[in-house]
């Protein structure tokens, strides 16, 4: 654990001595050296809980007296500008904070009341999407080509799918990033912008004023934009909207929840959009997962049991178990903080979309049936992906079954 790192998570455990300016000043700081994406205030009848989501995973990590709850949301507020005195609505907000030795770092609010006392939830929004590239995110070198060769188009729409927390946000600033040069007008529509990127034109929605994804994106077209990013299709309204601006010259990029990447085309007919318009819009679909990367510091190489290889051949195809004859795990460590794990990767699919799936689609083929066929033309499934990152080291067998689910 890093001296300072130290020294702050003391001063937590000591919340009582410490002022409510600096105990909260404190839990962002210690939640950022930790590399914890998401703060959770949970208040109880006796004390406040404290966990930090670190590699997606919550943890619990301290514990306050419940005597200084009021205060804590109070200070939170007054950071976010939120309204001090609403206790029955719903808050959100936005601030940013100065940590020593790491710089701004931007911290989104959501407060809502409960049972006992008023929860909060803060996101830590790191800058580090500027230093990704389709390689750090885990593509590997075919599927980066596949990316690459969709977002040279000039036209069409490329998809990120996957559950909450899943990456795809991320991905798509990647490709925003690799897209603009000043020949380029990029222009943005996002609930809520995470990341500022320069030189692109990024705009928040807000749903009090009418201000949607599908009124949003008929403002935006008449701002010349080349490429437009929607931060979610949502509704049937922003998907016939978002295929009718790829069917006019534009390159729109967005996210869809769906469990893979063949799933998001029979999604788009169930919102209601014409098969044909779907085959003729639609470059690549990019399914995707978070995994967990075994920690380098504590990695341990251990074969594979005979009794473990029972198991996982209930669970896993023959043909992609023979290839793993050595697993790694990580025995846990300071630096993990005995999790065995530090950091994420990305398991992926890329679905692109050729001659032979335009015609399923064209009649109305089901994801399965869409899945086969974009697999005997070479897309590797996010399980194969997943376990060819187990057979290379970087994560466990147990952490992509975890979010693969198959």
């Amino acid at each position: 654990m890093l001296a300072t790192e130290s020294k702050v998570k003391k001063e937590l455990e000591n919340g009582e001595a410490l002022s409510i300016v600096s105990l909260i000043d404190h839990l962002i700081e210690h939640a950022h050296k930790v590399a914890a994406s998401d703060i959770h205030l949970d208040f109880n009848e006796k004390l406040v809980r404290v966990r930090l989501r670190i590699d997606g995973i919550l943890q619990d990590t301290f514990v306050f007296p419940k005597s200084i709850s009021y205060e804590v949301i109070s200070r939170i507020k007054v950071l976010s500008g939120l309204r001090t005195d609403e206790h029955q609505t719903p808050q959100d907000g936005r601030f940013r904070i100065i940590i020593p030795d790491a710089g701004p770092v931007d911290v989104r609010v959501s407060i809502v009341p409960a049972y006992h006392g008023e929860n909060a939830v803060l996101r830590l929004l790191s800058d580090k999407v500027e230093q990704f590239d389709l390689g750090a995110l885990g593509f590997s070198k075919n599927d980066q080509s596949k990316i690459m060769k969709a977002i040279k188009k000039p036209s069409g729409m490329i998809l990120a799918t996957g559950p909450t927390g899943s990456g795809k946000t991320t991905t798509l600033y990647t490709l925003i990033k690799t897209l603009s040069t000043k020949e380029v007008s990029i222009i943005t529509i996002e609930d809520p912008v995470e990341y500022a990127i320069e030189d692109i034109k990024q705009i928040p929605v807000n749903p009090r004023i009418g201000f949607t994804f599908a009124n949003g994106l008929r403002s935006i077209l008449r701002q010349d934009p080349n490429v437009i990013m929607v931060g979610e299709i949502r509704d049937s309204e922003t998907a016939g909207i978002a295929v009718n601006t790829a069917l006019t010259g534009h390159l729109l990029l967005s996210t869809l929840h769906t469990n893979d990447a063949a799933t998001t085309l029979p999604r788009l007919l169930d919102m209601r959009i014409e098969p044909y318009l779907v085959a003729s819009t639609v470059n690549i679909a990019i399914g995707q997962r978070l995994v967990r990367k075994i920690c380098a510091a504590c990695k341990t190489a251990k074969k594979l049991t005979k009794s473990e290889e029972a198991s996982l051949s209930e669970n896993l195809p023959k043909e992609s178990l023979d290839k793993i004859s050595q697993l790694y795990y990580g025995k846990g460590c300071d630096l993990c903080n005995s999790s065995g794990y530090k950091g994420r990767i990305g398991i992926n699919e890329v679905l692109e979309i050729d001659g032979e799936i335009r015609d399923a689609i064209l009649r109305k083929a089901s994801a399965a049936e869409i899945k086969a066929i974009a697999v005997k033309n070479g897309m590797t499934t996010m399980l194969n992906e997943g376990l060819e990152k187990v057979r290379s080291g970087l994560t466990t067998i147990a952490e992509v079954m975890r979010v693969v689910h198959e």
